[in-house]
């Protein structure tokens, strides 16, 4: 079991709630990293006293080691901060907390230090899931998911002796704010629309991603490098009450799911305690008063982002470092008022046709790659 974490992202809302987490369950908290929110991350280092605490932006930790001139910690800035966040001898495990593609290379450092990443950043494995997975079985890392829906999978799939009984994964979607809409009134829809999600409360870049369905096929693609199965063996359905949070299908026609309340406590305290489970001070989901539960096909026509992903996902190489990079600029960009909601996914489609793929890509051409699309997108 984890007896000490780094939260690289902590001032998010999975970093929020792992400290409440790591509070209920008597961790220790090493080291604590955020990109611009200083406010938020003096009060986590009172509260917590980590010995090590990173901001991205380099103003920030200017101002942030200014207001903690009184404590005893360490204040780091930009991707090195990250780094030693990350490999921290102090942690035995990290959560991967940050969004967007800025979490690979730390993931990495955490790996070679042979610790458990608690891995709630799906870009990582979008970008570069074959070289994470070969690093984790090369320097034994263990990589316990926390996205509720991977988290549901490895949960269901503990029983499971031999990864060849496995027919496909299935992983649920709630379908997001837009579910039912046509693609032509899409068009009209505005950021506030996009940013209301039904059932979960996280950070604008996911919400969007949820809103277009690209976090589905981010999740697809994760669920790939996570599992070791080709894309054809990871399906995605609809499920707006976000209560069944993904299902496993086994070859004799067996479905396993993982069932609970929309709450990501749960898949981040398991974990921490994996193989074993802790007591929870959450109410459980009542089967009597959650209503029923209903399940959709994806429409792919008004929400092309997932097509686009399972194209990625089936093309490999670089392909899905493109897509990812294009589609957290479209985003950013969206969310700024400069694109509009369609926009994202014909940004993504133009960035896949200016940047070419490469096969059995190094670090570095996945880097390069990630940067060509960024730029495709920003020069368009």
């Amino acid at each position: 079991m984890t007896k000490t974490i780094s939260i690289l992202g902590s001032t998010g809302s999975i970093g929020r709630q792992t400290l409440q987490v790591a509070q209920e369950l008597g961790l220790r908290v090493a080291a604590l990293t955020a990109n611009t929110q200083v406010d938020q991350m003096e009060r986590q280092v009172r509260r917590f006293c980590p010995i090590l605490a990173v901001m991205m932006d380099e103003d920030a930790a200017i101002e942030l080691r200014a207001r903690l001139s009184d404590v005893p910690v360490r204040v780091l800035s930009g991707e090195a901060g990250m780094m030693a966040a990350a490999s921290l001898d102090e942690a035995d495990t990290v959560v991967m907390a940050v969004v967007g593609s800025v979490g690979l290379r730390p993931t990495l450092a955490a790996i070679e230090k042979g610790k458990r990443i608690a891995l709630a950043n799906k870009e990582t494995l979008v970008c570069a899931g074959e070289l994470v997975m070969d690093a984790a079985d090369r320097f034994g890392a263990q990589i316990v998911p926390v996205d509720s829906e991977h988290s549901a999978i490895f949960q269901s799939l503990q029983g499971c002796r031999d990864r060849s009984e496995i027919r496909r994964l299935i992983l649920t979607c709630s379908g997001g704010p837009f579910f039912g809409m046509s693609r032509e009134k899409l068009a009209g829809v505005k950021p506030a629309d996009a940013l209301k999600h039904p059932n979960w409360t996280m950070g604008a870049k996911i919400t969007i991603d949820s809103a277009t369905l690209m976090n589905k096929g981010l999740e697809i693609i994760e669920a790939m490098r996570l599992y070791r199965l080709p894309v054809e063996q990871v399906d995605a359905v609809i499920h707006r009450q976000s209560i069944i949070h993904s299902l496993v299908e086994f070859r004799d026609g067996a479905m396993i799911a993982q069932l609970g309340t929309p709450d990501m406590k749960l898949p981040i305290r398991y974990a921490f305690t994996w193989p074993n489970r802790a007591a929870s001070p959450d109410d459980p989901l009542d089967l009597l008063t959650c209503g029923a539960l209903t399940f959709h096909a994806p429409d792919m026509e008004a929400f092309p982002c997932l097509r686009i992903a399972r194209e990625c996902a089936a093309v490999g190489g670089t392909a899905c470092a493109i897509m990812n990079a294009a589609n957290e600029e479209a985003v950013m960009a969206f969310l700024r008022g400069e694109l509009g909601f369609n926009d994202i996914p014909r940004q993504v489609k133009r960035a896949l046709s200016a940047v070419a793929v490469k096969y059995s890509p190094s670090l570095e051409d996945i880097l390069e790659a990630d940067r060509m699309a960024r730029e495709a997108v920003r020069n368009r």
